[in-house]
């Protein structure tokens, strides 16, 4: 019997998952990931996210090797393997055959006044007529830039310029590739020609990186083969196809069905990802983000950011650790836990206003997490829900704008993530919307849909579309009540009108958290 496995690097969890043709999940095995936090020249809080690569190539051949140990499958038995990790950030290879500095995760916001110089000075829209992306921050092309102005001496060593799970797929093979879907979200590929373009990096000061991006490649190609070092160090079988993968957002909206237009997919992970398909980028404006979709044909229209269900994992591990602890003790999750408690909440009853920007922000480059009317009268069960209420609140507020763009409605959402889990954060999702919301059966979407590609690159099915057919499920479809969307609707409103009033603060929050940080040194 043949199997497929998919590898998923995420924010803050790296997961290997082994799954049947018919997409039934034999193992899963995750491993957090340390997040480094530098804080150069005592500036804390200067927006830094890292990732120590040797660890996290560490990390993932750990993983690989329990599930086959757990799994018992014959390596020799696995057909194929493809990666997915989280888009954006950054991961140098050097010339020396090592990681030339630290990676640097989505989450990272230290070059955030580079997208706001290239707007002011008019690079910003020359950039969307060719890759018809805005620039974000947490891009290469934005970290190369402040990594250029900062750590200029990194320049000469570099080798290759790649995307998280481009990393690992080079680590597996030993051969540099650049997968098409997570290249084009970030704002290095021409979506016209579909390719590098000089152009697009001398308007970014970058034309030195060129020659240093590796050549491109589809999600369900097979671009390398299992090494005889990556067999030592993970227990794969040595020549073990793997394909070219996939963006994790490419990933879960395929685990999640999306294969055509008239669905929106939610990802409610560390990013909250709200994204639909069609045939044309959008390039009225109307779309913050365009790119290449991992079905030919089709591009992948985008609203995100580092707002969702990160802040919810922070929340429990930084503000329940007992809490955590107890339930482990008495054999439950600490998720089912806050299901109950914030399901005992009414849907009318106030609860504070949560600003779910504990990493970034999708409204200001400063913006901060905050909870606002709160009163001794509310307990932990009313600071729960304010947290599930915020998340999906922040989805909402990108599916206005993605909505904007569509030429008609969508049917449904089909939601994927950790939110999608919990049936009470489901039923929230379709209240709050205002959409039925179909959730992914399997919990883990980001390993399925690389399971898929692994399984079309190995010649199992002759297309993603067919592979869906047969790996995906999804539970029966949560419908929005009126009564219910009525009262979340009178809270949204208050939650825009939180943002809005706040917007003038942060870069003074910004500037007085900076000198705060340098007081005593």
């Amino acid at each position: 019997m043949k199997y497929y496995l998919g590898i998923d690097n995420g924010g803050t969890s790296t997961k290997a998952a082994l799954y049947t043709k018919d997409g039934e999940e034999l193992c899963v095995r995750q491993k957090e990931t340390e997040m480094l936090v530098p804080s150069p020249g005592g500036r804390v809080g200067a927006g830094f996210a890292e990732r120590d690569m040797e660890s996290m190539w560490e990390a993932n051949c750990e993983i690989i090797r329990e599930v086959l140990n757990t799994s018992g499958v014959n390596p020799a038995d696995i057909a194929g393997a493809a990666c997915c990790g989280h888009g954006k950030g950054l991961y140098i290879w050097g010339k020396d055959g090592g990681p030339v500095r630290p990676g640097i995760l989505s989450a990272d916001s230290r070059a955030w006044e580079y997208p706001l110089k290239w707007k002011a000075d008019g690079t910003a829209a020359k950039v969307f007529e060719l890759s018809c992306q805005d620039i974000m921050a947490c891009q290469p092309v934005s970290l190369l830039a402040w990594l250029k102005d900062h750590e200029p001496e990194i320049q000469k060593r570099i080798q290759w310029v790649f995307e998280c799970k481009d990393y690992i797929r080079f680590r597996l093979t030993g051969e540099a590739r650049g997968e098409i879907t997570d290249y084009s979200g970030a704002n290095l590929l021409n979506l016209k020609t579909r390719q590098y373009d000089r152009e697009l990096l001398r308007l970014f000061g970058l034309e030195e990186i060129f020659d240093k991006l590796p050549p491109l490649c589809l999600s369900t190609e097979v671009c390398g083969h299992v090494s005889k070092y990556a067999a030592e160090k993970s227990g794969l079988a040595e020549g073990t196809p793997v394909a070219g993968g996939m963006f994790d957002i490419d990933a879960c909206a395929i685990a999640a069905g999306v294969v055509s237009e008239d669905k929106i997919c939610m990802i409610a992970g560390t990013w909250s990802i709200n994204e639909y398909i069609r045939r044309e980028a959008v390039t009225d404006g109307s779309a913050a983000m365009n790119s290449i979709f991992c079905i030919p044909g089709y591009y992948l229209i985008e609203e995100s950011s580092a707002t969702s269900a990160g802040n919810y994992e922070w929340f429990i591990n930084t503000l329940l650790p007992e809490l955590k602890e107890q339930a482990d003790a008495q054999g439950r999750t600490i998720f089912d836990i806050c299901d109950k408690e914030a399901e005992s909440i009414p849907v009318d009853e106030f609860v504070p206003i949560f600003l779910p920007f504990l990493m970034a922000s999708n409204v200001h480059p400063n913006a901060k997490a905050v909870f606002v009317g709160m009163s001794r009268y509310h307990k932990r069960a009313h600071i729960i829900r304010s947290v599930y209420e915020g998340i999906a609140f922040c989805h909402r507020y990108h599916l206005d704008k993605l909505t904007a763009s569509r030429p008609s409605p969508a049917e449904s959402i089909r939601l994927a993530g950790g939110a999608s889990r919990s049936k009470v954060w489901t039923r929230m999702f379709a209240d709050i919307t205002g959409y039925p919301v179909e959730a992914a059966e399997h919990g883990e979407a980001g390993t399925l849909g690389c399971a898929m590609a692994a399984a079309v690159a190995a010649g199992e099915y002759k297309d993603l579309a067919e592979a869906v057919k047969r790996m995906a499920a999804f539970r029966e479809a949560v419908m929005p009540a009126p009564e219910r969307s009525a009262a979340y609707e009178g809270r949204y409103r208050i939650y825009k009108r939180v943002i809005e009033a706040l917007d003038p603060l942060w870069d003074d929050i910004r500037k007085l958290s900076a000198a705060s940080s340098t007081i005593g040194k």
